[in-house]
């Protein structure tokens, strides 16, 4: 498998959580509240073609570490 397929499969440590509502979910807080810290850059996502995305490991290394 070339290394482009594995980063598109997800084989190569990338783990994407797209859209505010999985992103809500794995952060334990509304859409609204989600969107918020989105909107106003209190959380680790970024906009890709109009979607928010985000690491899952960025996330939950930014909640549980000194951020938090």
């Amino acid at each position: 498998m070339s290394k482009s397929t594995q980063n598109l499969n997800g084989t190569d440590g990338l783990d994407l959580v797209w859209g505010i509502k999985a992103i809500a979910e794995l952060i334990s807080r509304t859409e609204r509240q989600t969107f918020y810290l989105a909107s106003e850059g209190k959380i680790p996502v970024k906009q890709v073609g109009g979607r928010w995305v985000a690491s899952r490991r960025k996330l939950i290394d930014f909640f549980m570490g000194d951020a938090a």
